[in-house]
This record gives C-alpha cells, sequence and structure tokens, in this order.
C-alpha cells in the first residue's frame, strides 16, 4: 500500500470510529436493552440525539492519548511507559476516563494503582485486581490505534495492543485488545470479512473465553447470516451481563462486537446499526465494530448522512486544551507518520512539521475532508468539499455555494480554534480547551471565486471573533475576490485584545442588484508563527469545574475581585497556550496567600512532565518534573504571604531563567522538554490568587 492509501484508510477508519460513538452512546446505559431500543426508535437508521456539538467521550479519548507514548518514549515503549502515559495526560478524577470508583472502574482502579506507585503492567493485572475488574471491556475500546498504526500487520498490532492495554487489564481484557488492533490492522488489505475475523482470532488463544464467544457469534452467523436478531438473543441466553462479574464486562460486548462485523456485511451504516440496536455497551461496540469496518470499505457516499455532522471534528478530554480539539484529517497524518516511523521509513518533511505544528495546515486533501469549517447566515451558504478546484500544492478544497444572495445579504465561513461549555448539549467526559490560535500567529488562505448568476459584485473580508464578547474584527478592506486564480490572503491576528479567538475567517457581502448564485472556494489554510496569549481574569469565566481558556489538574478555583484563585490541599495546575510552544515566557501577578508552594510552568507536556519556576518552601526554584521532581537550581528566598510578585520563568533552548520583580534571580540548563504549555502551579497544600498571565513564544 501507498502512504496515500494508509493515510485515507486511517481517515475514513477513525471517522467510522466517531460515528459509532456518537450513534450509540445516547442508548449506552443498561436500561437500553435490545427491546427497549427497538420499542423506542425502531429499526435505528440515523443518529438518535441531535447534538449541538459532541462533546467527548473515553472511547475516541484512548485512541488519540495513549499513542502519544511514542512521541515520549520512543517507537520500542514499555508496558511501564504506556502507565506514566496514562498518569500524565489526564487530569485526576476529570475527563479521559469513567471515573467510577476504585473496585469499579477497571481505568480509576488502574489510575491509583499507578499514583501509588504500582506501574504497569502489574496496575492492570489479575494478580492485583482480580479477574473481574482486568476484563471488563475497557482493554479493547481505547485500543484502535494501534491498528491503524499497523497497516496489514495483525501480529505486531496485536502485541503491541496488549502492551498497551495491560496498564489496566489482563486475561480476556488483553485479548479484545488483541482482536480489535488485529482486525484493524488486516482491514487494510483484506477482501473480505471473514479474512479480517480469521485474522484476528489467530492472535488469541483458542481455548479461552473470548474465543469461545467469537466462535459462537461465528457459527451462529454461518447458519443465520441475515438475522442478527436471533445471534444477540443466543448472546442475551448463553453470553449475557448476568452471567460475568462488573459493571461492563468484555466478553458479552465482544460477542455483539464480532456479531456487528458478521452482520454488517462490510458496510459501516449498517455494521454501526447493528451494534446500537444490539444494546449494551453501544458506544463502545458500535465504536470498535465501526473502525475495523470503516477501515475497510473506506469512505463512500453513503455514509454522508451520519459523516456530514462529524464535520472532521472531533472533542477529547485530557490536559492538552489545543489537542482536545480534534482535526481529522491532521490526526490521521500522524498516525500514518507515526506508522512510517515504525516501518523504518521516512515520512514526508511538511507531514513531520504538521507532527509538532504550533498551528493549523488544513490542505483538504482527503476525500470529502472539510476540517471542520462552519457557516452562519441566512441559510444561504453550504460548505462542502470539492476536488474539482484545487491550488497547486493540494487536490481539494472547501467549496462555498452561496444561494441566491439579495442585495445587503451574506454571512461568514469560519474555522472555530476554541470553544466554550456553553456550545455543548451534552457534558460526557467534560472537555477543557485552549485556543488553537493566538494573538499575533500569521493566517494565511487562499481564495477563488466562481460566479453564476449576478453582477459580480460580491465581495469578502478576513475577520477573527473575539469568544467573550462577540466582537468581529476586519482585518484588511473588503475585496471582490479574483476570478480566473487563486487569490492569497494573509494578515496577522490583531494583538489588541486579552479575549481569546473563536472564529478565524471570512465575512461574505453581496452588494449587486441581481440574486447572486455561484461558489467561493477556499484552499490551503494555515495558522503559523510565534504568538501571545494574554490571560486578564477579569475576562475569563468559571466552566466545566475549571476556568476558560485553561486545562487544568486537581485543585479549586475561584474568581474573587478580578483575580484567579487557586486552592489546593495537595497540588494543583493550571495550563493554556498550544500545546507544542517551543521558546517560551511566562510571567504572572502572583500573591502568595497560603502555603509555601506558588509556581509558574513551561513546557508543559502534561501532568507530570513539565518544568516550573517560583516560590517553593522558603526558596526560589526551578524544577523539572518528570513523574517525580528534579530541582535544577535554587536559592533562599524569604517569601511574605500576601504581596504581590511578578513572576517570570523563560525557556529558551536548553537555558532556564527565572526572574522575581524583574530581577534574575536562577538559571539553568536542561534539554528534556522542547515543546509544552504553560502555566501556573501549587506544588503542595495552599492558595494564591493570580491577575494577569503572560505566554509569548518565539521563532
Amino acid at each position: 500500500m501507498n502512504t496515500r492509501d494508509i493515510y485515507e484508510r486511517i481517515y475514513a477508519g477513525f471517522i467510522a470510529k466517531a460515528i459509532g460513538v456518537r450513534l450509540g452512546a445516547p442508548v449506552e446505559p443498561t436500561i437500553w436493552s435490545l427491546e427497549r431500543i427497538e420499542k423506542t426508535y425502531g429499526e435505528v437508521t440515523q443518529y438518535l440525539h441531535d447534538f449541538k456539538n459532541f462533546a467527548a467521550d473515553d472511547d475516541t479519548n484512548g485512541p488519540v492519548y495513549f499513542i502519544r507514548v511514542l512521541r515520549d518514549y520512543g517507537l520500542d515503549f514499555t508496558a511501564e511507559q504506556e502507565g506514566r502515559t496514562w498518569l500524565n495526560y489526564a487530569a485526576e478524577e476529570h475527563g479521559m476516563y469513567w471515573w467510577g470508583g476504585f473496585g469499579r472502574s477497571t481505568e480509576h482502579t488502574a489510575y491509583l494503582n499507578l499514583r501509588n506507585g504500582i506501574a504497569a503492567p502489574a496496575s492492570g493485572s489479575i494478580a492485583t485486581n482480580g479477574a473481574a475488574i482486568a476484563e471488563q471491556i475497557g482493554g479493547q475500546i481505547f485500543i484502535d490505534s494501534w491498528g491503524w498504526l499497523n497497516p496489514g500487520n495483525p501480529k505486531r498490532a496485536a502485541e503491541m495492543s496488549a502492551r498497551a492495554a495491560s496498564v489496566a487489564h489482563d486475561g480476556n481484557g488483553l485479548h479484545g485488545a488483541r482482536w480489535v488492533a488485529a482486525a484493524i490492522a488486516q482491514a487494510f488489505v483484506a477482501t473480505s470479512i471473514d479474512e479480517i475475523v480469521a485474522a484476528a482470532m489467530a492472535t488469541i488463544p483458542g481455548d479461552s473465553e473470548y474465543a469461545r464467544v467469537a466462535k459462537a457469534v461465528i457459527a451462529h452467523h454461518k447458519a443465520h447470516p441475515d438475522d442478527w436478531r436471533s445471534c444477540q438473543k443466543m448472546l442475551v441466553a448463553d453470553f449475557g451481563y448476568d452471567r460475568y462479574p462488573g459493571v461492563c464486562h468484555i466478553i458479552p460486548n465482544a460477542g455483539v462486537l464480532i456479531m456487528a462485523v458478521l452482520y454488517g456485511k462490510g458496510d459501516l451504516p449498517r455494521t454501526a446499526e447493528i451494534a446500537t440496536m444490539a444494546g449494551w455497551d453501544t458506544d463502545c461496540n458500535a465504536g470498535n465494530a465501526a473502525a475495523i469496518v470503516g477501515t475497510f470499505q473506506g469512505l463512500q457516499p453513503g455514509w454522508d448522512k451520519y459523516r456530514k455532522p462529524i464535520n472532521d471534528f472531533l472533542v477529547t478530554s485530557g490536559v492538552l486544551g489545543t489537542v482536545n480539539i480534534l482535526d481529522i484529517p491532521t490526526f490521521a497524518r500522524e498516525l500514518t507518520v507515526l506508522g512510517q516511523r515504525l516501518n523504518g521509513e521516512a515520512p514526508d518533511p511538511l507531514w513531520v512539521e504538521d507532527f509538532e505544528r504550533r498551528g493549523l495546515r488544513f490542505d483538504f486533501d482527503a476525500p470529502g475532508s472539510t476540517h471542520g469549517f462552519r457557516a452562519e447566515g441566512l441559510n444561504r451558504i453550504l460548505l462542502r468539499h470539492t476536488d474539482e478546484v484545487h491550488t497547486e500544492a493540494s487536490r481539494g478544497a472547501l467549496e462555498i455555494q452561496l444561494d441566491r444572495l439579495e442585495r445587503g445579504q451574506g454571512g461568514r465561513v469560519f474555522y472555530k480554534p476554541w470553544y466554550r461549555q456553553s456550545e455543548f448539549n451534552d457534558e460526557r467526559y467534560r472537555p477543557m480547551f485552549t485556543p488553537v490560535a493566538d494573538n499575533g500567529q500569521i493566517v494565511k488562505f487562499k481564495l477563488k471565486l466562481d460566479p453564476w448568476n449576478g453582477d459580480g459584485n460580491l465581495r469578502v473580508v478576513p475577520y477573527v471573533r473575539r469568544a467573550m464578547s462577540g466582537t468581529i474584527e476586519e482585518v484588511g478592506a473588503w475585496q471582490i475576490p479574483a476570478k480566473d486564480d487563486w487569490q492569497q490572503y494573509e494578515f496577522a491576528i490583531p494583538d489588541g485584545s486579552a479575549e481569546a479567538v473563536d472564529e478565524i475567517g471570512v465575512s461574505i457581502e453581496y452588494f449587486g442588484r441581481l440574486k447572486f448564485l455561484g461558489r467561493l472556494f477556499l484552499a490551503d489554510f494555515e495558522v503559523s508563527g510565534p504568538g501571545k496569549v494574554t490571560i486578564d481574569p477579569k475576562l475569563e469565566q468559571l466552566e466545566w469545574g475549571g476556568v476558560t481558556r485553561f486545562t487544568w489538574n486537581r485543585g479549586y478555583f475561584t474568581m474573587e475581585g478580578g483575580r484567579l484563585h487557586v486552592h489546593t490541599a495537595s497540588d494543583a495546575d493550571l495550563w493554556t497556550g498550544n500545546a507544542y510552544l517551543r521558546d517560551q515566557r511566562v510571567a504572572a501577578e502572583l500573591t502568595p496567600l497560603a502555603g509555601g508552594s506558588h509556581l509558574v510552568s513551561a513546557r508543559v507536556q502534561g501532568t507530570s512532565r513539565f518544568y516550573a519556576g517560583g516560590f517553593h518552601d522558603g526558596q526560589v526554584v526551578i524544577v523539572k518534573q518528570d513523574h517525580g521532581t528534579t530541582v535544577l537550581a535554587a536559592a533562599p528566598f524569604k517569601l511574605e504571604l500576601g504581596r504581590d510578585h511578578q513572576v517570570e520563568l523563560k525557556a529558551i533552548g536548553d537555558r532556564l531563567t527565572l526572574s522575581v520583580d524583574g530581577k534574575e534571580l536562577l538559571s539553568a540548563s536542561d534539554g528534556a522538554y522542547r515543546y509544552g504549555m504553560a502555566g501556573l502551579r501549587i506544588a503542595s497544600a495552599g492558595r494564591m490568587s493570580v491577575g494577569r498571565l503572560e505566554i509569548e513564544d518565539f521563532a
């Protein structure tokens, strides 16, 4: 397979995963039995809930975050390193997993084991936790990316997935990981669903309970190839929830997963619908089955009713705020690059740049891709992908259909680099966001006009919108786009406001006499270069248990007197900025109120990997956190509670410097972390208030 084929199959598979999760989520609670779903919805042939934006789900959190072990520790990772990855990217009891309690939720149990020094794979073993916990469904639901990283190599996919899953699972839980990852890997090259199933079966012990339920489904399908409901009734009778311990055991759901793959006959919509109608863990089963079949089938026009609401946009809920605003084509490129590296191949240099991009690059290369663009304006502006028109640098573009605009009518076409809680009508796995684009960054894109009807008087102007006030800032002059060739637009995001930007795009207005009907094409959209983040707490709000524009781990937050107050009984962190900021300056107006630890942080790569500097236990310090604290530099400092200080930490190349009230006090050298977010930290019980926070990064 060539790189393009692999990329497009991964893209298709991940979209399919998102479709399955979104379709199954509304009927996930176990009260939704097969009979109740059928009585309420009949034959499922469309989404059951019209989400404004689908917030997040653990089924998609895991595939996005758990493969980051390859970034942090290299391609030949260990189970212990995967365990550290779990700790690093999850905020404790917020987002990422189902935090159902120790001894009840497999992931929560494993997380607490890891926190208490039980390293993987012991953290997820039957010996540590018992079979009931170790064999819950999580072994297979987070594992899809290991299949996408190994196209045509089910054996390696199974091995890597079991190693990753062993953080929380064992026994049949690991068999589920092997089965799903191997099925996805084989789906790239298979010529039939039966071939996929056979390849997956070859990776698990034939005498296991997982193999027993799989063989029962395979035999039933052979005898009754068109009656999935009779197969589900067999599963309820012979492999039902009543036969296995725990909240959500893997075996009943493995039966549904394999049933949906077989009875769906290689068609993504039907596969996801069967897994949803069958009941039990519907979002997990529909997501896994859809990922397998979507990778096998490839993108099809028949997916559109499910695909269009996805719009290439997915939300996750780890601690990296810009990663949580996921562009599916970009993530598919990331997986493609990782897979090439696993095979010893040299990826495209531009894709390598995308891998750690401080910004955005949308090329519309993937079939049907829209990169999450949206439109506002009288329902007269419609968006779709096209490959009819494109630039030399890409294979596609965004087609903006303008439907009978009258004089004075128009609207906006834009990408959203940031979201607020009010933009979601569901709160599954509560996400946290930091803006993907910041003041001072350079925005570039190309436009081309194709007028069909009207007198040509259609004009556009680039703009950004400020999130908290809704203020539209036009950047540059209104222009009539060129018709004969692509016209380049370029501007810097204005630096005059401390509000986040939540729209970047073009305003469109028609001022002719005749109704306008035609098309405008957008291509080669990019946000790049250094930027500046200014946080004024007076402009922020408390949302989703934290503070707008921040991700967080532990602690309690309030707004008092125009300042942000952070209070914790242990430790607490707030982070903002892009996940790939490199050289950076972090400065905060900081007032210690209680306790001995009050710091700012830089190059934050998660809860347990970062630099920090400030006040700690009677000293000024620069520390490195790597699942433990190393003091890189320290000097005595008599801290006076209640006194304001300007604390600044710079990370330039390998050099770290700490300044307090304009005076440089410490410096150190360390090259472990090249990029990351920035923010605030209290390392032990205490309280502080914070005024203005600035994060500036440098080219």
